[in-house]
């Protein structure tokens, strides 16, 4: 029996869907534990590119199941949409796809609310991608929220409604101009949730340990990425869960002493979408270029990221809190053709050099300090084993091992499940 982590370790979007792709032939369980779909996962292979949103990464192997966990908000309309974008693939989701009861249910108030919300913040809005998460959490903490357990009981439209007219009050508190017909909504909503229903609801957390017991193997996948985690990602311009391992333990009821190996996925270099403090941001040509030879563009949402060098202070920072025991390097093909890179390992901090991540990293705290590597020309993509990376690559890699204290066991250098090298 084996329970193992898979985690992002920057400001998300570090390629996790092809990695939980690659591992998930190892295990019998793939386990999602946090976040909404504002969080997608690509995976491509065969030629075909797939855009997961809460579905786990594992549903297009026969032999895994597939569940949602309580720590997860599930959009039913998204979600809904998500499987119809399965169906040509002739996948089993009746039998490879449950959910928790537990996991909470993201209403068509809670989207309207999250855009009230952000309107009304003006300049200072976090970058929400309005997807109803944050208000859902809320609603969670808050006591008030519907999960996917109470679809089964027979007053689950007055609990709506309630909650719905709640929601009404607090848009119209906000006294911004969002436009909305909130029964059309609803009327997609509730045809959303009867086709939940076809699926199976689960007590996850029995169902979890009895996997367990039966010396199933498990692999728990996180969204986002871990300085996105409500508590140790760069607040307020995080997501509203814990991305961190912690989550985990959370999110689908595994106990910490249960856990074995923890995967942290990075980029060979920084991307963050959205607003928030980012110290290695590049604001130039080089950074223009790796967003457009790295695709930077949200797999859900569209957005542009912002792109920037490789910060060992947050990687370290990251790997630390969540206790990784192997890390996994995406996307090394991006940097081929820079004449140099530029790696920070310090950032003088009011003055004075540290290599911690400190509370505070906006820009008039924090100017990052740079090691620079020569680059290098060739093309990574067809290459097949570690030997044949060009020492430069080599040399930029045992570094980060070597800051770090961790092993990189994969390096990617290609988005297609084949472009993977095991070191």
């Amino acid at each position: 029996m084996t329970v193992d982590l898979l985690l992002g370790l920057q400001w998300g979007d570090e390629g996790k869907g092809k990695i939980v792709d690659v591992l998930t032939s190892n295990y019998d369980i793939i386990a999602r534990f946090q976040g909404g779909p504002n969080a997608g996962h690509t995976l491509e292979f065969d030629g075909i590119k797939h855009v997961l949103r809460t579905i786990p990464s594992g549903i297009f192997h026969k032999n895994s199941v597939n569940i949602i966990g309580n720590g997860v908000v599930i959009d039913p309309v998204v979600f809904q949409k998500e499987i119809e974008g399965l169906e040509k693939f002739n996948l089993d989701i009746k039998s490879k796809l449950i959910i928790s009861r537990k996991a909470h249910l993201i209403l068509p108030t809670h989207r309207l609310l999250d855009a009230a919300s952000e309107a009304s913040k003006g300049k200072a809005k976090i970058g929400s991608t309005l997807k109803g998460i944050g208000p859902t959490y809320m609603d969670k903490t808050g006591r008030n929220g519907l999960r996917v357990g109470d679809i089964e009981l027979e007053d689950f439209k007055e609990r709506y409604r309630a909650l719905a007219d709640k929601h009404e009050a607090m848009i119209a508190f906000h006294d911004v101009a969002i436009q909305y017909n909130l029964a059309e909504l609803e009327k997609e909503f509730f045809e959303a949730i009867e086709e939940l229903k076809k699926l199976d609801f689960i007590d996850s957390e029995e169902y979890m340990h009895q996997a367990q017991k039966a010396g199933k193997s498990i692999l728990c996948e996180g969204a986002q990425g871990s300085l996105l985690d409500v508590d140790f990602g760069t607040y307020p311009f995080v997501t509203s869960s814990n991305t961190t391992a912690a989550g985990a333990c959370t999110g689908l009821g595994i106990a910490p002493n249960k856990i074995k190996e923890v995967y942290g996925i990075f980029k060979a270099y920084v991307t963050r979408v959205g607003s928030g403090p980012f110290p290695t941001e590049l604001f130039d040509e080089v950074g223009a270029t790796m967003a457009k030879v790295g695709n930077e563009f949200g797999s859900v949402t569209g957005r542009q990221r912002r792109c920037g060098w490789l910060d060992l202070v947050a990687l370290k920072y990251a790997v630390q809190v969540n206790g990784v025991t192997q890390l996994m390097m995406m996307k090394g093909d991006v940097l081929s053709g820079f004449e140099t890179l530029k790696v920070c390992t310090e950032y003088n901090y009011k003055g004075q050099n540290i290599s911690h991540f400190p509370y505070n990293i906006e820009p008039e705290n924090v100017t990052p300090i740079y090691k620079e590597f020569k680059g290098w020309k060739q093309d990574l993509t067809g290459l097949t084993s570690y030997d044949q990376l060009p020492i430069e690559l080599k040399e930029y890699i045992e570094f980060i091992e070597k800051e770090i204290e961790v092993p990189i066991k994969i390096v990617s250098v290609g988005p297609d499940r084949k472009q993977t090298i095991t070191k």
